[in-house]
C-alpha cells in the first residue's frame, strides 16, 4: 500500500483496525453512494452499512475520495466500512443538508499538494481565485496556482502580478496544458506517494491536466462555449489516479461556486495583506467604513490595496457568518431553503410558459 500515500503515522492510526481484523483501503472514486477502494489485494467495492449510516455525525463523517478506511472482507469480495482514519487534509464546499443543518460536503481528504487551475483567456476571475485559496489554505493542503492557457494570453506577466497581489507566497506557475508550455514545473510536486488535487472552475483545463500527466485521454474534454469561454462540465464523479512516477492525483467535477465552511480561520491568509494593515486600525474591532483612524481605508485612498480586495474578503466573512448561523439556527436554515425551493420551482413555472409560447409559434 506504499504507492497509495501509506505512512507509518496512518499505520499506527490503524493498529485496532487491524487487531480487529480489518485491512486498509483508499478511497479511490465515489460518485454519489458508489465508493471503490484499493486494498492491498487490488480494487474493492465499498459497502456503507446501515450500522455506519446511523452511527456518522454527517455527511462529512462518510469515506471520500483520498480517505484511508478500515474494511472488513465480505464473501461477496466486498468490504464492509468500519472506520475512517483521521484526516490530515480535508477539503470541504459548502452545503445546506437535509433538515436545515448547514455543514460541508467533503471533496478531497488527505491532499498534500491543492492545485489551482485558473485560465488566462475571458473566463480569468481574480475573485474566484482568492476563494480556491481561501479553501485551500483551510483544507491544510499546500496551495499551488497553475495559470492555464498561456499560450491564448496576450500579457502572462500581467496576469501573473495580479495573482502575486493576492497569494502571497503561494507558487505561481503560467502553463499551457493543450501545448505542453511549463509542465515540467509539476515535476517538483509530483513525489512518489504525495497527494495532489485539481480545483478549478470548468473549462479551466484540469482534464486536460490530468490527461497529460497520466499520459492518456482517460478524462474526457470538452471544448468551452464560444462566446464567454465558460466551460463545460467533463468530469462526473471524483476519482483518484495513480501517475507513471508514483504521485497520485485527485480529479473533482468542475465547481462554479466555492462555499466556504469553518473557514473563519482561513481568511486572514487569504487575506494577509488587510490583517497587517488591520493591526494598524485605531480600533480593534473596525469594520474599515467610517470609523476615524482605519489604516485599510487610508491604504485603499493611498492606492496601496483595492478596495475590491477588501469587498471580497468582506463578502467571504458575511458567508462564513451566514453558515455559522445555520448551524446554530436550523429553523432559519430551514426557512431559507424553502424559500429557495419556492424560487426555483417559480422559476421552472416561468420556463415551462416561455417554452410553451414558443412551440405556439
Amino acid at each position: 500500500m506504499d504507492v497509495m500515500g501509506w505512512t507509518p503515522e496512518r499505520e499506527a492510526a490503524f493498529a485496532e483496525h487491524a487487531a480487529a481484523g480489518f485491512v486498509p483501503g483508499r478511497v479511490v472514486s465515489q460518485e454519489r453512494d458508489v465508493v471503490h477502494a484499493m486494498t492491498a489485494s487490488g480494487l474493492t467495492d465499498v459497502h456503507v452499512q446501515r450500522g455506519f449510516r446511523r452511527s456518522a455525525s454527517g455527511t462529512a463523517s462518510f469515506p471520500t475520495v483520498g480517505d484511508w478506511i478500515a474494511l472488513e472482507p465480505l464473501a461477496s469480495g466486498e468490504g464492509a466500512l468500519r472506520g475512517v482514519l483521521p484526516r490530515t487534509s480535508a477539503f470541504s464546499r459548502g452545503q445546506a443538508e437535509r433538515g436545515g443543518r448547514a455543514s460541508g460536503q467533503i471533496l478531497a481528504a488527505n491532499v498534500d499538494t491543492a492545485l489551482l487551475v485558473a485560465a488566462l483567456d475571458r473566463d480569468f476571475n481574480l475573485r474566484r481565485v482568492e476563494r480556491y485559496l481561501a479553501l485551500a489554505w483551510a483544507s491544510g493542503a499546500a496551495p499551488v496556482i497553475l495559470l492555464n492557457k498561456a499560450d491564448v494570453c496576450a500579457d502572462v506577466p500581467a496576469r501573473v502580478a495580479e495573482i502575486s497581489g493576492i497569494a502571497g507566497d503561494t507558487p505561481i506557475h503560467p502553463i499551457s496544458a493543450r501545448t505542453g508550455e511549463g509542465l515540467e514545473v509539476l515535476d517538483r510536486y509530483l513525489v512518489p506517494g504525495q497527494t495532489l488535487v485539481l480545483l478549478g472552475s470548468s473549462g479551466a483545463g484540469k482534464s486536460t491536466i490530468t490527461n497529460m500527466l497520466l499520459g492518456d485521454q482517460r478524462q474526457a474534454v470538452q471544448t468551452v462555449r464560444e462566446g464567454d469561454d465558460r466551460g463545460r462540465h467533463t468530469t462526473v464523479g471524483r476519482e483518484l489516479f495513480v501517475l507513471p512516477g508514483g504521485a497520485l492525483l485527485i480529479d473533482t467535477p468542475g465547481l462554479r461556486a466555492v462555499g466556504l465552511v469553518d473557514a473563519e480561520e482561513c481568511l486572514d491568509a487569504a487575506f494577509a495583506d488587510i490583517a497587517l494593515l488591520a493591526e494598524r486600525c485605531r480600533f480593534i474591532d473596525c469594520s474599515h467604513g467610517v470609523e476615524p483612524g482605519c489604516a485599510v481605508r487610508a491604504a485603499i485612498e493611498s492606492g496601496e490595496l483595492a478596495e475590491t480586495r477588501l469587498r471580497s474578503q468582506q463578502k467571504l466573512q458575511r458567508e462564513v457568518l451566514a453558515a455559522t448561523e445555520r448551524r446554530s439556527s436550523p429553523a432559519q436554515a430551514r426557512a431559507e431553503g424553502r424559500r429557495f425551493a419556492r424560487s426555483v420551482r417559480s422559476s421552472c413555472r416561468i420556463q415551462d410558459r416561455l417554452k410553451g409560447r414558443l412551440d405556439d409559434d
